[in-house]
């Protein structure tokens, strides 16, 4: 994430068309956001569309504006969002849904700087910073025929891909105290601190939602929480229902180990060798897949990467 902040400092005084790829929820707009503040534009509009929130139908009119009788219903004339964006930065969420006749009119105004509306024959010079995202592969788009590879290779001037949540555990903390002090402060509770469990139960989440599911959870909790103390009961069901399979999977494991006696050789071995050798068992069992087994034993693929390194296993184990 560091690497990414200093690229978006280097790229923001720039014009540079910008594309944004990366799971839901990663903060993509926040990042357009955050380019646009430290641009010249900054005192100019943001205008943010989501492509997959439009119907098609109107995709065109919101776009590009329309005159009056370009189409039924069209009572008056209306300018465009990129017209709208005028001076400034035009955010296109998930583009990977715009359908391919509006890819052919966006790929005219990007590369002309100029826009048309609907019914109109006149065209109109605008001064648009247009920043992209999307979570879909969009070269496999191009390869079927779903995205133009003119305006693939047109947005991908400069490409920041945003890495999910459970690829950065260390963030959680971080954003999890974030956000606690946002909404503390909005409902007027002064000293909402996280338990040691809470804390550890929030850091061995994968969060699939990424850091808007983290937010939404921690918005929850404070609403929920009776005391100052937030524990894993005042987090969502998702987080708590991991904690009971955690609970579970240890007590099979406690179960289907043999008693220990007299003479037992587990009984002279160190923690980290017991962690070893659970980590080879369960590396077998997924047959090396490290996104299931990191989700077996409940932490992240990233945490899981690191103690491979350390205790020099290989994903095939065994």
């Amino acid at each position: 994430m560091r690497r990414i902040f200093r690229l978006v400092s280097k790229i923001a005084p720039t014009d540079s068309t910008v594309l944004l790829i990366g799971e839901s929820g990663t903060g993509k707009e926040l990042i357009a956001r955050s380019i646009h503040l430290q641009s010249r534009r900054a005192e100019g509009p943001f205008i943010a569309v989501n492509m997959a929130a439009v119907p098609e139908t109107l995709i065109e009119s919101e776009l590009f504006g329309y005159q009056r009788g370009a189409f039924t219903g069209a009572q008056g004339e209306r300018r465009g969002l990129v017209e709208g964006a005028d001076g400034g930065t035009l955010f296109l969420d998930e583009v990977g849904d715009m359908p391919l006749a509006t890819q052919v009119n966006l790929l005219r105004t990007l590369e002309s700087g100029e826009v048309r509306r609907l019914g109109e024959n006149v065209t109109r010079v605008v001064d648009v910073r247009v920043i992209a995202a999307t979570h879909h592969d969009l070269l496999a788009d191009v390869a079927i025929g779903r995205f133009r590879q003119d305006l693939y290779y047109r947005l991908n001037v400069v490409q920041i891909v945003l890495p999910p949540l459970r690829e950065r555990p260390e963030d959680i903390g971080l954003l999890a105290s974030f956000f606690l002090d946002r909404f503390a402060a909005r409902a007027g509770r002064s000293g909402l601190h996280f338990t040691p469990e809470a804390a550890s139960l929030l850091e061995r989440y994968d969060f699939p939602g990424n850091v808007r599911e983290l937010e939404n959870a921690i918005e929850h909790a404070v609403a929920v929480a009776d005391g100052p103390a937030i524990g894993p009961a005042d987090l969502p069901m998702a987080l708590s229902a991991q904690r009971q399979l955690e609970a579970s999977a240890s007590a099979a494991v406690a179960s289907a180990a043999p008693p220990p006696g007299i003479g037992s050789p587990r009984e002279t071995w160190s923690l980290a060798e017991v962690e070893k050798e659970h980590i080879e068992r369960v590396l077998r069992h997924h047959r090396g897949n490290t996104t299931s087994a990191a989700a077996q034993l409940g932490i992240s693929r990233t945490t899981l990467w690191r103690k491979l390194r350390a205790y020099g296993l290989k994903r095939r184990a065994g």
